[in-house]
């Protein structure tokens, strides 16, 4: 079959392509009395499209660490991402697992799409790589176990991508809460968008095509079914296919529900009821994640996190209710917004005695810092697990239409055979979900 799509057109839509100016430090380039390379740490970057771009971008800025080799599954990204640090043509792979063969790679930047997350980090894990991972950590709940207990036995050093906690705002927010400023916590308020936003104009109901020229279709879909090839499935749009990702829940809902369960104390834990009401789907084409969603969780305390797909922008955020005063939490990294009502509470000292919590300013660089002490991340495995698992809590509600009881300790669904028979993802062969 003739592929209808253009090369220039395939890339335009991925969003990722390196087409702006990327600017290497002169300090990365071993001027300006720059960190040797001997003491910098090496790392593979896994995924060099749209998020990978930022993440690629990032590290090249750290003169604490030197990119030494690139993976993609598109001949073009990986070719550009190349020239931008200035590696060679040897150095870039569109197999992971020959990256990760490499002796001289200390971590890896796993920056590809959710339903990879998982099998290419653990499998980094064991080949005695540290690794940053994009949120959710992984694509199912029993993914993102195995992957945890992988980087436990491999002695690991993991940062999950939730980078609001590397933000001064959401941190002293989230100390405000915990230390009782806002009096007992009774309800957790999240706006999340309801608008799917689909790149390339595209509307679900293209017909397939051949992939382009350079692309491996069949290595980017890798563990999810077999499906036939359309630009409007692939890159960015990948998350409003449910093959892939749940839409929102774990785009903007990952990110938020991290600092619901943070701000909570809940990075061992999370909640034991969940439920899902409003929940709309699109009746026809390939985007079939939940599009509008109303999703309550409740905790063992008694703390309802309530999670609402909207469109009034006033809502987008976090909002910690207490008995006594409020929390809102909104924008990004480049941009926080803090408000705290009684406004006077805002000003409140968090004493030496009181709970002080993870203090990073630069999530990637925590990442760097950590892989060279050793020492925990700003959001761990087992943080980046719990996290992911509220999202997929969430999204399984959303599909089954009724309550969930859930035990955060066994991690399984109380009397529901149906619901625990959705906590790992079938796999396509030759792919398998490795348990340690």
């Amino acid at each position: 079959m003739k592929s209808t799509t253009t090369r220039r057109k395939f890339l335009k839509v991925s969003a990722g392509a390196l087409a702006a100016p990327f600017i290497v430090p002169a300090a990365v380039l071993g001027k300006e009395g720059a960190v040797p390379p001997s003491e910098r740490v090496t790392i593979g970057c896994i995924g060099v499209g749209g998020r990978g771009r930022a993440n690629l971008q990032s590290v090249v800025g750290n003169s604490q660490a030197q990119v030494v080799a690139i993976c993609d599954v598109d001949a073009a990204h990986r070719k550009d991402a190349l020239q931008a640090v200035g590696l060679k043509a040897e150095s870039g792979y569109g197999d992971f697992r020959e990256l990760l063969g490499r002796d001289d790679i200390d971590a890896v930047v796993v920056s590809t799409p959710d339903h990879w997350h998982a099998l290419i980090s653990i499998a980094a894990a064991e080949a005695g790589k540290d690794i940053y991972c994009e949120k959710p950590l992984a694509s199912s709940i029993a993914e993102g176990r195995a992957l945890v207990k992988a980087v436990e036995t491999h002695e690991r050093i993991l940062q999950c991508g939730t980078q609001r906690r590397s933000v001064a705002e959401w941190r002293r927010g989230c100390e405000l809460v915990r230390n009782g400023r806002i009096g007992k916590l009774r309800k957790v308020e999240i706006g999340v968008t309801n608008q799917f936003a689909i790149r390339g104009g595209y509307t679900g109901l293209e017909a397939s095509e051949s992939p382009p020229e350079g692309f491996n279709y069949d290595m980017w879909l890798g563990p999810a079914p077999l499906a036939p090839y359309t630009p409007a499935r692939c890159h960015f749009n990948f998350r409003w296919i449910l093959d892939y990702s749940p839409g929102y829940i774990t785009d903007w809902g990952a990110h938020f529900l991290d600092i619901a369960q943070w701000a909570q104390g809940a990075d061992d834990s999370g909640p034991t009821e969940v439920e899902a009401q409003d929940v709309g789907f699109r009746t026809e084409g390939i985007y079939n994640a939940p599009e509008s969603f109303r999703i309550r969780y409740t905790y063992a305390d008694g703390v309802e996190v309530v999670m609402t797909a909207t469109s009034d922008t006033s809502l987008w955020g976090v909002k910690f209710v207490g008995e006594e005063g409020s929390v809102s939490l909104r924008g990004n990294v480049k941009g926080s917004v803090l408000d705290v009502q009684p406004a006077h509470l805002a000003k409140t000292r968090i004493a030496p005695d009181e709970i002080h919590l993870y203090k990073s300013d630069d999530h990637r660089g925590n990442f760097i810092d950590c892989v060279k002490s050793r020492r925990p991340t700003a959001v761990p495995a087992e943080a980046g697990q719990r996290t992911a698992t509220v999202c997929h809590l969430g999204t399984l509600a959303t599909l089954l239409g009724r309550r969930l009881r859930w035990d955060p300790a066994t991690e399984r669904f109380l009397d529901d055979d149906e619901a625990n028979g959705m906590l790992a993802r079938k796999m396509r062969d030759p792919w398998k979900l490795k348990t340690v």
